[in-house]
């Protein structure tokens, strides 16, 4: 990995931190993936079951997964890796359990009564992506939550191999209580959850990650459904000091390069020793590891930043706006109050992100791209929605009608302002 001096190299910092969305800068792919969605909006299953031998390179002729055969599956999975799952579970659930949002009531003078009411949503899709590795926490980080929303519908979409979904997904699929299960991926399945087919529901909103065709529909279909966001390639930074683990460190950078090749990491540090460590650390760790590949690829977009301080340190990952965020630092506490912009935020050598990737309990769908400066983690939020209450009496809209009248005629909207007066007449 490059070492780059804050105080020397700003311009490649500048340009290792301008990752952008990449489904905007594509213009011949986006319209691609738009054809896919007009396709499946317009022939549903048949153009369903078209891309997914296309793409997947699997002829199907159902595209739900029978109970039956998620019970069977389930049956078969060994135990050491149900219990994992189940412990998994329990963190999660118990997490999002503590995420309260409460409808309330307010009664003010002359007996107008104010609030709000928070409901679920009632159909939500999750996709799960399939390609480079099954997501089987990503059933976990995305459906949970949702059911203790109290979503209603929870339908799961994840692309088939040849041999079927991933046994392991169904699996978990299981353990969070999915509803219903379809074998399709891609632009396609985001476009089928979003307009519905004669096989697959419409739902009321999409949540999950994917590649950048995922990426891409989901743009394509705001606003005919909710979205969760939309987001890129994932990414790392750690913030060091001379207390930190080179070992740790160079591990946590790798977790995330041997995600994809357009996936970023960073080390932010005060110290010119643990820099150059890490930096052979990653060299080293990484010829042990089964995807160098796409690993060497991830590690030309990521960089090791020397600053004099740790207070710089700070500021760089506050623009940088990392999905993850690692304080190896002495006393993290002390510095996590001035972390302004991270997706999720990691304190101290012991606390991996692997940890939240897997078990501790929040959810892993994180916002990337510098969005965590407006988007936070998947939460039970995503899955509700609130209605305004509002209660006049008649002696309130006596009293505070004519303000009313007078905005609305400021507005020019004079039939607003008749609703009212009309009322106010007939005292």
């Amino acid at each position: 990995m490059d070492i780059l001096k804050s105080w020397k190299n700003r311009e490649k910092i500048k340009k290792v931190f301008a990752r952008t969305d990449i489904s905007l800068a594509n213009e011949e792919l986006k319209q691609k993936v738009e054809g896919i969605v007009k396709e499946i909006r317009e022939s549903g299953d048949t153009a369903l079951l078209k891309y997914t031998e296309l793409f997947d390179g699997v002829k199907l002729s159902n595209l739900k997964v029978k109970p039956a055969k998620i019970e069977k599956v389930y049956n078969l999975v060994a135990p050491e890796f149900l219990r994992s799952l189940e412990l998994a579970a329990k963190n999660i659930t118990d997490f999002h359990k503590y995420q309260p949002f409460v409808s309330w009531t307010k009664k003010y003078e002359d007996g107008v009564i104010l609030g709000q009411r928070y409901q679920p949503i009632e159909s939500v899709g999750i996709y799960v992506p399939g390609g480079r590795a099954p997501y089987i926490s990503t059933v976990l980080m995305t459906a949970i939550p949702a059911k203790v929303a109290g979503v209603k519908k929870v339908i799961l979409c994840t692309p088939p191999s040849k041999e079927g979904i991933s046994p392991y997904i169904l699996a978990a699929a299981k353990l969070a209580e999915v509803d219903e299960i379809y074998q399709v991926g891609g632009a396609q399945a985001i476009a089928a959850l979003a307009f519905g087919t004669t096989t697959i529901p419409k739902v009321d909103k999409i949540v999950g990650p994917g590649n950048i065709y995922v990426t891409l529909a989901k743009r394509a279909v705001y606003g005919y459904v909710s979205l969760d966001m939309v987001a890129g390639p994932t990414e790392i930074a750690v913030i060091a000091d001379d207390s930190g683990n080179p070992q740790f460190i160079a591990a946590d950078l790798l977790s995330q390069a041997e995600h994809d090749p357009l996936s970023t990491t960073i080390l932010i540090t005060t110290s010119e020793d643990l820099a150059l460590k890490v930096s052979k650390a990653v060299e080293t760790q990484a010829k042990l590891l089964l995807r160098q590949e796409i690993i060497q690829q991830s590690l030309t977009n990521s960089a090791i930043i020397l600053t004099k301080t740790i207070a710089e340190a700070i500021e760089l990952a506050n623009e940088f706006a990392p999905e993850h965020l690692e304080l190896q630092v002495e006393n993290p506490w002390e510095v996590v109050d001035k972390i302004r912009h991270a997706g999720a935020i990691f304190l101290g050598a012991w606390s991996t992100e692997s940890v939240g990737d897997y078990f501790a309990g929040p959810s892993h769908v994180l916002p990337t791209c510098k969005s965590a400066r407006f988007f936070s983690p998947l939460g039970i939020e995503d899955f509700l929605k609130r209605s305004s209450i509002i209660s006049y009496t008649k002696q309130a809209l006596n009293k505070y009608g004519q303000e009313i009248i007078n905005i609305a005629n400021l507005e020019g909207f004079d039939a607003h302002a008749m609703a009212v007066k009309i009322r106010r007449e007939s005292l």
